[in-house]
């Protein structure tokens, strides 16, 4: 017989062996570390009986926790621990911390951050309004900027956004330039590197060193940040790319929503990227912590949110804003794919007579995730939530609105990527006419929106309710 031949044979049959091996030792990763049983059970059954395809969906999609970061919150020597700290404890920012806003005092607890007055905020609608002030501020920085977003893809914007970060380098001002591995993996080398040759610090996210680690495409940094000199902050739905300024191909409108922050949340904002950076590239970006002046009057509260933390602090930001509603409670989102607790909480609030509305895209980008969705109508909309489809090209943005008295904007898509996987950042808002600027932006997108019911899904043909009822089954990794 051939040596080729029984080489051959020999690894026919040693990799089912490896694979086998290999799916076992998962078995007992997923054991002890799964977060639910109803997850837990799946994968070891998928591990013993289908090793061959299962060992490398776990090696993308199975970890639900990032362990060295959990441990790390776990005993409080994370870069965001003490920073976090050194904020609480500094005595210039003492009076700029309060605990008199009950609407968001326990999410403030989630994380440990402080709510902070003295802020000017300004609501951003689209991306137009939305790039030109974060180009504006970056072109007035002096000292540095850090800037950071999960998708930046190659195009005007984007070589917009190039050219001011090259010439706050040639003013001598120190920019540091986060990207997430997986969101821009399109972006070409070449942008990268006329950003590196300038000067600009660039920083790659990915989940951690090791050649396992390079299989973890699950995790995500979804945050999208800008900050300039430690005074001026930008959170919100927008990437870098045209789309975002409504150039799509697909979508002739894109709708979002950022917000700009002046004052001293600015300094949690600037904490979020700082963990980050510290993260992927192991130091500290050269930056100031002084506390910036009071720009306004208005609270506002920085929750970031990951798979590092120790409890699922997404999940219960999201519970605890639809607990708190007691007349309405609007959620603005691409994506709905929800988890028990979520949905648990909606059918409370609507039951017990809250304006429950759900909005979402009538047009959808994903559409595996947007049939999901779907899916999830039968179960809300018997206790009275009602859902809503926008028609006017796409919508992007994360917020929510909660009675006359809260409001989030930020990352956070309601669904369980979001919830559970991804790195996110929500700022939460409780000055009566921010509220009311929300408000108004709400009402103007349910004018551009038609009612979703379980009739209309009735009515679809049956290969399309057996694509939401299909596309349910991947809830967890959508």
């Amino acid at each position: 017989m051939p040596v080729a031949q029984i080489a051959l044979e020999y690894w026919l049959l040693l990799i089912p062996l490896i694979l086998h091996g290999v799916g076992i030792l998962f078995i007992f990763d997923v054991i002890m570390n799964g977060r639910t049983s109803q997850g837990t059970i799946a994968w070891v059954m998928a591990l013993f009986l289908f090793p061959y395809l299962s060992v490398f969906l776990y090696l993308m999609f199975g970890a639900r926790r990032v362990q060295s970061s959990a441990v790390a919150h776990e005993s409080g020597s994370t870069a965001m621990h003490h920073l976090g700290r050194d904020l609480r404890l500094d005595q210039r920012l003492g009076c700029l911390m309060v605990r008199d806003t009950p609407k968001i005092d326990v999410l403030s607890d989630i994380y440990h951050l402080p709510v902070m007055v003295g802020n000017r905020c300004s609501l951003l609608i689209n991306g137009e309004a939305t790039f030109d002030s974060i180009l504006e501020g970056i072109r007035s920085a002096r000292s540095y900027v850090l800037i950071q977003f999960f998708i930046v893809r190659d195009g005007e914007l984007a070589n917009r956004l190039k050219t001011v970060l090259i010439d706050r380098i040639k003013a001598g001002v120190r920019v540091y330039f986060l990207l997430d591995q997986i969101g821009c993996v399109g972006l070409s080398r070449s942008y990268i590197e006329a950003l590196r040759r300038a000067g600009v610090n660039v920083g790659i996210f990915r989940m951690g060193s090791g050649w396992l680690n390079r299989f973890r495409i699950n995790f995500r940094n979804h945050r999208k940040i800008v900050v300039v000199d430690g005074t001026v902050s930008w959170v919100g739905g927008h990437n870098v790319g045209d789309e975002y300024l409504g150039r799509s191909r697909r979508f002739d409108f894109w709708r979002d929503t950022h917000v700009k922050m002046e004052g001293p949340v600015t300094l949690a904002v600037q904490l979020c990227f700082a963990e980050d950076w510290h993260w992927a590239c192991g130091k500290l970006p050269e930056i100031s912590w002084d506390p910036p002046a009071c720009i306004g009057s208005e609270p506002v509260l920085c929750i970031p949110t990951g798979p590092g933390d120790l409890v699922e602090s997404c999940s219960l930001m999201m519970v605890q804003a639809i607990n708190l509603s007691r007349h309405r409670c609007w959620i603005l989102t691409p994506y709905f794919v929800p988890d028990v607790a979520v949905i648990k909480a909606l059918q409370l609030a609507s039951m017990r007579g809250v304006d429950v509305r759900i909005l979402i895209p009538a047009n959808p980008d994903k559409r595996v995730v947007w049939w999901a969705a779907h899916s999830y109508l039968f179960e809300v909309a018997v206790a009275g939530v009602r859902m809503y489809t926008y028609r006017k090209g796409y919508m992007h943005q994360k917020v929510f609105l909660v009675d006359d008295t809260l409001a989030g904007i930020g990352t956070v898509n309601l669904d369980n990527r979001s919830l559970r996987i991804n790195f996110e950042i929500t700022m939460a808002f409780t000055d009566p006419d921010f509220i009311r600027r929300v408000e108004k932006m709400c009402l103007d997108d349910f004018a551009l929106a038609d009612p979703l019911t379980t009739d209309d899904v009735y009515r679809r043909s049956l290969a399309f309710r057996l694509a939401i009822r299909t596309a349910r089954l991947f809830s967890p990794i959508l």
